[in-house]
């Protein structure tokens, strides 16, 4: 039987993936891949089949994919053309090396063509590509981390106390990175899911208010809502430095790690009931519940967005 190979084990969400997948498999069943060779010399020192690889080329991927039988793709940090090209050698480079099945971090209602999001455009590009290359599949649509909207919130605990955004009445079911992360290594892990396509969302749906509210009262803060327009969100991520598009210059420690057009085209989506999916898939395939965003931001120190890492050329 082939190895479990997980990538972007240098990420926030592929490290922990890491850590939770050798939790459930011995280490001699997988296999590590990432950009940066320091991110992957803690494995490498266990006896652990690691691969430096860069998706942007497709040079070497099949050979560091040799050994899998199932892979992992958590998408990558950057939007457009650079990304759908970098996910498209992953899974040309997997179907050469004779990988099995494709597990992909995308995104809750990636293929409805009138969710607004910029991201779902490559996520929906790949779910689609793995399907036309005729690999088995399980596609992880994740909803939004909840790590990034506390970090948000104590961002504006900050300034003036008012949290401001586009998202508007809409509802989500904020899951936290963590486990997100756990999805990962239980969908290596298990036999159980074939062609299949998981909404991986946190406890309850939730408003952007109903979130504040709940960060209010464990940290006996008192930020307020303010509904903004789209372009005013965007105002505010320029007055933050933070660029439009992941082509832009991020601030090393920027307390929001993402492109304006990611965040504010997602608030549209929420704002417009696009991103309202609820189900228990989570538990299905964990067997375990979601941590709540009461529970995160009771601990809130081990909860935040953390730093950008990505390899863009």
């Amino acid at each position: 039987m082939g190895k479990l190979l997980l990538t972007g084990v240098d990420g926030n969400l592929g490290k922990q993936a890491a850590y939770y997948l050798l939790e459930l498999v011995d280490k001699d069943q997988v296999i590590f891949c990432g950009y940066n060779p320091a991110s992957l010399k803690e494995f490498a020192e266990q006896g652990i089949e690691t691969h430096v690889t860069n998706f942007n080329k497709l040079d070497g991927l099949a050979e560091a994919f040799a050994d899998a039988d199932k892979l992992a793709l958590i998408s990558m940090p950057f939007v457009g053309k650079k990304r759908q090209n970098a996910h498209k050698n992953v899974v040309d480079a997997a179907k050469q090396a004779g990988v099995k099945q494709i597990i992909y971090t995308s995104l809750v209602n990636a293929d409805d063509e009138t969710n607004p999001s910029v991201e779902k455009i490559d996520h929906n590009f790949t779910e689609q590509y793995v399907k036309s290359v005729g690999l088995d599949y399980i596609f992880l649509r994740n909803s939004q981390y909840a790590e990034a909207m506390i970090t948000n919130y104590f961002t504006f605990v900050k300034m003036d106390g008012v949290l401001k955004n586009n998202q508007g009445d809409g509802k989500m079911a904020y899951i936290s990175r963590k486990d997100c992360a756990k999805t990962v290594a239980y969908a290596l892990e298990t036999n159980d899911f074939h062609e299949a396509v998981l909404n991986i969302n946190g406890p309850e749906l939730m408003t952007i208010s109903d979130f504040i509210a709940i960060g209010n009262e464990a940290t006996s803060n008192h930020v307020t809502y303010q509904e903004i327009t789209d372009e005013e969100s965007y105002a505010v991520f320029d007055a933050m430095g933070v660029p439009r598009t992941t082509d832009g210059v991020f601030k090393d420690g920027s307390e929001a790690p993402y492109s304006s057009d990611g965040m504010v085209t997602f608030g549209q989506a929420i704002r417009l009931g696009k991103m309202d999916i609820f189900t228990d898939d989570f538990k299905k395939l964990t067997g375990q519940e979601p941590i709540t965003v009461k529970y995160m931001f009771e601990h809130a120190d081990q909860f935040q967005v953390g730093d950008r890492h990505s390899q863009d050329n």
